[in-house]
């Protein structure tokens, strides 16, 4: 329930909402399918935060484009599908250990804001993004991953419940969101349409009288 106090901050009223979980929107390009092969291209993670009416909001995002760990496989189908180029002399890279480092770190700082004790995972098909983070925190012994190892909150779930649409593009619109076509599957537009997804989502379960009880 809400707090008497007025002196009570959004971030416990952020860790009470999520058991304490952090939700973390998480979107990244690949150059295939196999998290434990294949490189990762880019990642985007939004942060998000609560007004005092217990409302979910964008704060801010990260994005970085990553250079392919050595010997990392790329499938000619994904960069077509992507649209990315890892090879173009002007691309702004850094390596897959410093974006997650920074990454983790960024997330970690988030969560003692919100008075969290642990991130989780929300993505579009969140089980493909999980099975990458955790294979690149794995590839590089990365000991303060802040992400729940296997649970996570699936959007392409929640607006099938919500709106009756599972593809990304169609759920916003059901949602009343704008999406652009043209600039999907780039890492940083789908998780920031994603956070705006996910927003919603809970928040018309707040209105409906879902939460708090």
């Amino acid at each position: 329930m809400f707090p008497d106090s007025e002196d009570e901050l959004p971030g416990s009223l952020f860790a009470n909402r999520f058991r304490t979980y952090l939700p973390v929107v998480v979107d990244i390009e690949t150059g295939g399918f196999n998290s434990k092969t294949d490189a990762i291209l880019e990642i985007a993670a939004v942060l998000l935060a609560m007004d005092g009416n217990g409302k979910l909001e964008i704060d801010q995002t990260f994005f970085h484009r990553v250079i392919p760990f050595p010997g990392a496989n790329i499938e000619e189908a994904a960069l077509k599908f992507t649209g990315i180029d890892p090879y173009h002399p002007l691309r702004i890279a850094r390596s897959e250990n410093e974006v997650f480092s920074a990454m983790f770190k960024l997330i970690r700082g988030s969560m003692k804001t919100n008075q969290c004790k642990r991130a989780i995972l929300v993505a579009h098909n969140a089980h493909f993004d999980h099975g990458f983070i955790n294979a690149a925190s794995d590839r590089h012994n990365l000991k303060r991953n802040p992400f729940h190892p296997f649970s996570s909150f699936d959007t392409a779930t929640l607006s099938g419940l919500a709106y009756g649409q599972t593809v990304l593009s169609r759920a916003c619109e059901a949602a009343n969101i704008d999406f652009d076509n043209g600039k999907a599957h780039s890492a940083n537009y789908d998780a920031e349409k994603t956070a705006e997804l996910f927003c919603r989502i809970v928040n018309k379960w707040q209105d409906l009288g879902g939460w708090p009880l």
